[in-house]
C-alpha cells in the first residue's frame, strides 16, 4: 500500500509573510488556497520589519516627489514603469490594510480630529512613512494571519519546505504544483495546484550577519532558477547599516527611523562623521551609510560604530520607540542617555525572480511576489519603507491576474510521486554543518559591502566546489531542513557572484574597488534561464 500523500488547491502559495497572505486573503473569496510556511505562520522577515511602510498621505507630498526619491536611491536603475505604478497604487493599498485592521500610529491634526503619524527615513524627501511604533512589521503581521487564519478557504500548512517546482511533461513553460518536505512527519508530499506564487522572501541567510530570521534562505529564488525563470540583480544586497552590537542580541535590527527622528552616527567619542561622505547627512540613502561605516571602523580598528539620539527628551524616545527601548534596556543600555553600538549586517536581496508588473514570471502560472521578486522597483538600492509597500501592491495586481485568467489553467491529473527509494538517511550531518559555516562566512568576507574582481573570483571557485559536493550529498540521502536550505543557498550565492562578475561599475549596494566609477548608462543584470551558463 502505497504512503503518497498528496494534495490539490486552486492557488499555492509558497510564503507566509505580508506578501503570500495579502494575495490569500485577496484571492480566497473566489477559490480554494494553500499558504505553505517554514516555521509558523505568525513568523518571517515581516515580523522584524521596524520602521514602516511609504506612501503619500501628506498634502505637501506628491506621488512625484515619491517616485523622484525612489529612482534616487535606486541609482538610475529601476523601471520607472513599476516605479510610478507603485507609488500610485500605494495609498490604497494602505487604505486596505487599514480597513483589515492595522493599526498605524495617529496624531492629533490640530482641527478636532487625528491623522495617521508619519515619519520620515533615509532618501525620502518628505514625511510618508506610515507605522505603528517601531514594530510595523509585527503589527502587520499579526493583522494578517489573523484574518487568514478565520477563512474557510485558507489552508495553512505549517512548518513545511517547498522543496522544487513540478514541472508539466512536455511543456517547459507551466508549473503542475511542488514537491514539499512534511519538517513534522519527515516526509515528501505532493500539492498539485493551478497556479503557484512564490513569497519566500529573501535570501540574507548567506551572509555571516544578518538582520534577518533563519527562514530568509533564498529557497524561491533558487527553486526558480532550477524551474527556469530569469533571475536578476542578485548583486545588489543592502547591508543595513545599524544593526544592534552585543553579543547577545542577535539580528536586532536598529529601525532608520531613528535617523529621521533625529538620531546620530558618531564615534565612540561622539564625533559626528555622515557629513563627511554625503550632504544628505545620517538621512542619505542606506549603501552610503553602511559604506560609510563599514570604512570607519577598518580606518579606527572598532568593533561598532555608534547611533545617539540621547539628545532628544526621553518621553519622546520611549513613545516612539518603546521596542527598541525595551531591547537595549534589557542589555545594559538606556537609549535616553547613551549611544546604541551598531554595525552593519545583511538585510535586503534587491535582485530576484525577474517579474512583470503582474507579478508574473516567464513561466505561464508561476508569480512572484515581495522580497523574491525583481520587479524593477528598487533597481540598484532599496529606499527605506520601500518593501512592504511592493508586498502589499504587487499582491493586489497578482490577484488581479490571476483572476482574470482563472478559467484557463487547470489542475494536473496525474504528477509523479516523489521517489527517495535510492537515498538512505545520513550518517554525515558534520559535512552540512561545515558547509553552511564555510559559504556565509567566505560570501560575508568576499561579497560583502566592498568587493574585488579578486574577492568575487575566490568565491566563485568555492561555490564551483561546495556546489558540487552539496548536489551529491543531496542525490544520497533523505532530504532535511539544512540540506534543503544550504542547497538553495549555494545556489543564490553561485547567482550573486555572478551577477557581481557581469557588473563591471560601482552602483548603488555593489561596490568593487577594480571598477570604483559609475557608467553613465547601465541597466539591470539578467540571468537567463535558457543559458544555465554561470
Amino acid at each position: 500500500m502505497s504512503n503518497h500523500i498528496e494534495h490539490t488547491c486552486d492557488l499555492l502559495i509558497i510564503g507566509s509573510g505580508a506578501a503570500g497572505l495579502s494575495l490569500a486573503l485577496h484571492m480566497a473569496d473566489n477559490c480554494n488556497v494553500i499558504v505553505l510556511s517554514k516555521s509558523d505562520v505568525d513568523e518571517g522577515s515581516t515580523r522584524y520589519a521596524q520602521g514602516g511602510i511609504a506612501a503619500v498621505f501628506d498634502d505637501e507630498d506628491s506621488i512625484e516627489n515619491h517616485i523622484q526619491d525612489t529612482l534616487k536611491a535606486g541609482a538610475g536603475i529601476c523601471d520607472k514603469e513599476i516605479v510610478r505604478f507603485t507609488t500610485k497604487n500605494a495609498k490604497e493599498s494602505m487604505q486596505w490594510l487599514i480597513q483589515k485592521g492595522v493599526p498605524f500610529d495617529q496624531e492629533n491634526d490640530g482641527k478636532g480630529g487625528t491623522r495617521f503619524h508619519l515619519t520620515r527615513e533615509g532618501g525620502h524627501s518628505h514625511r510618508r512613512i506610515l507605522h505603528a511604533a517601531d514594530a510595523t512589521g509585527k503589527a502587520v503581521q499579526n493583522t494578517l494571519s489573523d484574518s487568514v487564519k478565520q477563512h474557510p478557504n485558507i489552508h495553512i500548512f505549517e512548518r513545511y519546505n517547498a522543496i522544487d517546482l513540478i514541472k508539466m511533461d512536455g511543456n517547459d513553460k507551466t508549473s503542475v504544483g511542488a514537491y514539499v518536505w512534511n519538517r513534522k512527519k519527515e516526509k515528501v508530499e505532493v500539492i498539485r495546484a493551478r497556479f503557484i506564487t512564490l513569497a519566500t522572501g529573501g535570501a540574507s541567510k548567506v551572509y555571516q550577519y544578518t538582520s534577518n530570521p533563519d527562514v530568509s534562505s533564498g529557497d524561491g529564488i533558487a527553486m526558480a532558477w532550477r524551474a527556469g525563470c530569469d533571475i536578476a540583480n542578485m548583486e545588489f544586497n543592502q547591508f543595513h547599516p545599524t544593526c544592534l552590537y552585543h553579543p547577545e542580541a542577535g539580528n536586532f535590527l536598529i529601525s532608520e527611523a531613528l535617523r529621521g527622528e533625529g538620531a546620530i552616527l558618531c564615534h565612540k567619542d561622539g564625533t559626528a562623521f555622515m557629513h563627511r561622505f554625503d550632504e544628505r547627512g545620517d538621512l542619505a540613502p542606506r549603501d552610503i551609510v553602511a559604506r560609510a561605516i563599514d570604512y570607519e571602523m577598518k580606518r579606527l580598528g572598532e568593533d561598532c560604530m555608534y547611533l545617539d539620539i540621547s539628545h532628544k527628551a526621553s518621553d519622546f524616545i520611549v513613545k516612539h520607540f518603546p521596542n527598541i527601548y525595551r531591547k537595549c534596556r534589557t542589555l545594559g543600555i538606556d537609549i535616553t542617555r547613551q549611544p546604541i553600538p551598531v554595525v552593519p549586517a545583511a538585510h535586503y536581496s534587491c535582485g530576484g525572480v525577474v517579474t512583470n508588473k503582474h507579478a508574473l514570471t516567464n513561466l505561464h502560472n508561476v508569480y512572484a511576489i515581495g522580497e523574491v521578486a525583481y520587479t524593477g522597483l528598487h533597481g540598484a538600492n532599496r529606499m527605506a519603507s520601500n518593501s512592504l509597500l511592493e508586498c502589499i501592491v504587487f499582491a493586489h495586481a497578482c490577484a488581479k491576474h490571476i483572476s482574470a485568467n482563472f478559467d484557463r489553467q487547470h489542475v494536473a491529473t496525474e504528477i509523479k510521486p516523489w521517489d527517495e527509494s535510492r537515498v538512505i538517511d545520513s550518517d554525515e550531518a558534520v559535512i552540512i554543518q561545515h558547509n553552511w559555516h564555510e559559504l556565509r562566512l567566505f560570501m560575508w568576507d568576499y561579497v560583502g559591502i566592498v568587493r574585488t574582481n579578486k574577492r568575487l573570483e575566490r568565491a566563485m571557485r568555492r561555490i564551483n566546489l561546495l556546489k558540487q559536493e552539496i548536489d551529491e550529498y543531496y542525490s544520497n540521502f533523505k532530504v532535511s531542513n539544512n540540506m534543503l536550505e544550504l542547497r538553495n543557498l549555494v545556489c543564490v550565492a553561485q547567482l550573486i557572484v555572478s551577477c557581481a562578475i557581469d557588473r563591471k561599475e560601482s552602483r548603488g549596494l555593489h561596490y568593487n574597488r577594480d571598477y570604483p566609477d559609475t557608467l553613465e548608462e547601465s541597466q539591470a543584470t539578467v540571468i537567463n534561464a535558457n543559458s544555465k551558463v554561470l
